[in-house]
């Protein structure tokens, strides 16, 4: 199967750069895959699309300002606008780090990806903060062009978990998607984020579950749906990009996720009675379905991480609904749809959302396949 079977043409002013005043009132095209056939509606229309006996599946994973502008070790940067820093070039050893997985129990060691990556080699140095209050050492390559890089634990660096978090809530940037072209704003540290955020740890929002408000979620619990939360920290493997041709030869970058007791017990329970899961975003299909074949039929409570690569032959276990944005051509969460719905019902219903003028990516419109 080759990646440019997942190719469509999308004009740029149709990705969204901002989001809509109100997080509900986005677009959303429901598609039932039995048929193919799809249907413009409002996002505010889902509750009523759901089964009473459905159960909905969240990813409660909170982002946190992954995004570091420094200097390289020797090379002083100029003075770096905290209101665009991302707009000046990497002149005088200016550099941009992308925080995406912590290593260890302690803040210190993590994964990132680098900007020049090609500049910074082992054991240079990294200064982050006006007044390099941040510091950090790089200790290796990854295969997928990340780095490994280590912050000391002295006081004005990671001292604790709580004092390296609050040094990053201060200096760090939104990790904004960068199809958006345009620094991050305040604003983007709520909008770009869930009303149901909780464990901190993504360094990219589960998208689909931007749309949600309170109102919304008030609905779906009166119509007695059950609604239950797991946690999957969104690293490399949801946004890394297909260098392969073929679409079996990619290898997806692993992400850590959590299931609580209480939502292992009521998902086991909807799998007894026949019920219909919901995944709400990608991120939480790659959580259940990785997990349901783990625990060999059963959903199993504890901590693991996800590898799992699902594209068009994948045979869905757990998931039989899914609310999703619209991706981006020949990537793995077009790929992940496609393998649900079908890859030629999926390419029709994205011709039609272009023709349409559909808002695509993270802030953009939604679309419900059952």
């Amino acid at each position: 199967m080759l990646v440019s079977d997942f190719n469509f043409h999308l004009p740029e002013d149709l990705i969204a750069q901002e989001p809509l005043a109100a997080r509900d009132s986005s677009c959303m095209l429901h598609l039932e895959r039995s048929t193919g056939a799809y249907q413009d509606r409002q996002f505010r229309d889902l509750p009523d699309l759901l089964r009473p006996d459905d159960v909905i599946v969240f990813n409660n994973t909170r982002v946190f300002p992954a995004r570091l502008y420094g200097h390289r070790s020797g090379l002083r940067a100029q003075s770096i606008s905290r209101r665009n820093p991302a707009s000046r070039d990497f002149l005088h050893g200016r550099i941009e780090v992308l925080l995406t997985r912590q290593l260890s129990t302690q803040p210190n060691d993590w994964e990132c990806l680098v900007r020049p990556g090609r500049k910074i080699g082992i054991g240079e140095r990294l200064f982050f903060g006006e007044n390099d209050e941040l510091q950090a050492e790089v200790i290796s390559r990854g295969t997928f062009g990340e780095r490994h890089i280590r912050f000391p634990p002295i006081d004005n660096c990671a001292g604790s978990v709580s004092e390296f978090y609050d040094i990053l809530d201060r200096i760090g940037h939104v990790p904004l998607p960068p199809y958006i072209a345009r620094p991050d704003a305040p604003s983007d540290r709520d909008r770009y984020q869930t009303i149901y955020a909780q464990p901190r740890g993504s360094v990219a929002a589960p998208t689909a579950g931007l749309h949600f408000t309170q109102p919304i979620l008030n609905r779906i619990r009166a119509r007695g749906i059950e609604t239950v939360e797991i946690t999957l920290h969104v690293g490399l493997g949801t946004f890394q990009p297909v260098h392969a041709d073929r679409v079996e030869d990619h290898k997806i970058h692993s992400e850590s996720y959590s299931i609580s007791p209480s939502a292992a017990a009521t998902l086991n329970h909807a799998l007894q009675d026949s019920r219909r899961i919901v995944a709400v975003g990608t991120t939480t299909v790659r959580t259940l379905e990785d997990a349901i074949r783990k625990g060999s039929g059963i959903v199993t409570a504890g901590d693991s991480t996800a590898s799992i690569f699902i594209y068009p032959g994948f045979e869905f276990q757990i998931v039989g609904a899914l609310l999703t944005n619209f991706h981006l051509p020949q990537s793995t969460l077009l790929m992940l749809v496609s393998a649900l719905a079908g890859r030629d019902n999926i390419l029709r219903a994205y011709h039609h959302a272009v023709a349409t003028r559909y808002r695509f990516y993270s802030y953009g419109d939604c679309m419900f396949i059952e």
